[in-house]
């Protein structure tokens, strides 16, 4: 059976330089075989309702600005899904989570910046779940739990955000060995929790977690781990780091 996954995606740049991350995404991958399909929740689609693509062949979209023109020209031409995008949409509407077909959506950089890294010949197929922020932690573990039996299937859940994301306070001198004690701390409770199951405290994170809303100022970053937890088994961490002083760039499995 396939694990859940919660990739911190960083900047949109980890496609170009992957540091760390590159090597580590690409040993996860190479320990099981490779997945009939991909179903993935991105921060970068932020939405009222729940929604799923079913769009056949989703374009490469550069959702951000500023940065190298070499960027800008990576693609990542992996297929859509139509038809487990209907399966996705059936399994949330039998677990009493509504859901609706987007057949145009493109795939944000928050889906083809860590899988290019994971599967660089995008030939999987990919089916990306929406974010509605509104509904917090419950509902992402909530749509986690009611798509979490797609493993048995042969399918790969993945919840891509950033264990911590305060981009305002980043440093962008810092080396790989200089963490924000705010930061660490943070990620070092989100961790805790996640290994000791408790599932009130984490869904409390904002008040419970120490420096929660410096490292969230907004939680649609982590919210796809709510979407992994719920999704999986047992937790471990596969990788764990950080860049820029304070962008968290964890790698969390669950099962």
């Amino acid at each position: 059976m396939f694990p859940s996954l919660y990739i911190s995606h960083g900047s949109p740049m980890l496609a170009l330089e992957p540091g760390a991350s590159g090597p580590a995404l690409a040993r996860l991958a190479a320990e099981w075989p490779k997945p009939k399909a991909i179903v993935i929740v991105s921060a970068h689609w932020e939405s009222n309702e729940l929604l799923v693509s079913g769009n056949p062949q989703p374009d490469t979209w550069h959702d951000f600005g500023g940065f190298p023109q070499a960027l800008f020209e990576v693609q990542y031409p992996a297929p859509g899904d139509p038809l487990m995008a209907a399966e996705v949409a059936e399994r949330l509407e039998h677990a009493g989570l509504h859901a609706r077909i987007d057949p145009k959506r493109p795939f944000d950089h928050g889906v083809w910046v860590p899988l290019s890294l994971m599967y660089p010949q995008a030939d999987i197929p990919i089916v990306q779940v929406s974010l509605p922020t509104h509904g917090g932690a419950a509902l992402q573990t909530r749509v986690g739990q009611a798509l979490a039996g797609l493993r048995e299937l042969g399918v790969l859940l993945i919840g891509s955000g950033s264990i911590t994301h305060n981009l305002r306070e980043l440093d962008w001198h810092a080396g790989p060995e200089s963490v924000e004690p705010w930061a660490r701390e943070f990620r070092d409770w989100m961790v805790e929790k996640l290994e000791a199951q408790d599932e009130v405290a984490l869904h409390d994170y904002r008040r419970q977690a120490p420096n929660a809303v410096r490292n969230h100022p907004s939680d649609e970053h982590l919210l796809p781990l709510y979407f992994a937890r719920g999704a999986g088994g047992k937790f471990s961490v596969s990788h764990a780091g950080f860049t820029l002083g304070a962008l968290g760039m964890d790698i969390y499995r669950f099962g």
